[in-house]
């Protein structure tokens, strides 16, 4: 006679596929943004590495393209998701308003540029996200 046990944790491969997902959405909202910002700073739209960044538009250029890639990242991090999408785009979240929140903290203080930045980079951190998910769930055959 045998008797079975329900299995309660995810499988080891299923568990480093969860964690893949979420630390790939990460660093492709990561490496996108910054990728981006040397960009511009070698055709010279921001000034140089290391000099503050006052001008308002163009804050408002950076906020507006991390809000895109956040939307990227949470997307990715859904699709590559080996089950629960959404729970893991809910991870990724949290990871990304925990540094956002952190940039804020860090940033306080000193004069890099207009205090609203790193703050609107923590308030979008996570609708962003969660709409990248939810993109993907409309697109997702069930």
């Amino acid at each position: 006679m045998t008797t079975q046990t329900a299995e309660t944790s995810l499988p080891p491969r299923r568990l480093w596929r969860s964690t893949a997902a979420v630390i790939l959405g990460f660093f492709t909202c990561a490496i996108l943004s910054l990728g981006t910002d040397q960009i511009l700073h070698l055709l010279k739209v921001y000034p140089p590495w290391g000099e503050p960044m006052w001008d308002p538009g163009l804050n408002a250029l950076a906020l507006a393209y991390r809000c895109v890639y956040t939307v990227v990242a949470g997307y990715l991090t859904a699709r590559l998701a080996p089950r629960n999408p959404m729970c893991h785009v809910w991870v990724l979240a949290f990871i990304g308003l925990l540094m956002a929140v952190a940039g804020v903290i860090a940033t306080s203080g000193l004069a890099l540029g207009p205090r609203w930045y790193p703050i609107a980079l923590a308030v979008t951190s996570v609708p962003f996200v969660w709409l990248g998910g939810v993109l993907h769930s409309m697109g997702a055959k069930d």
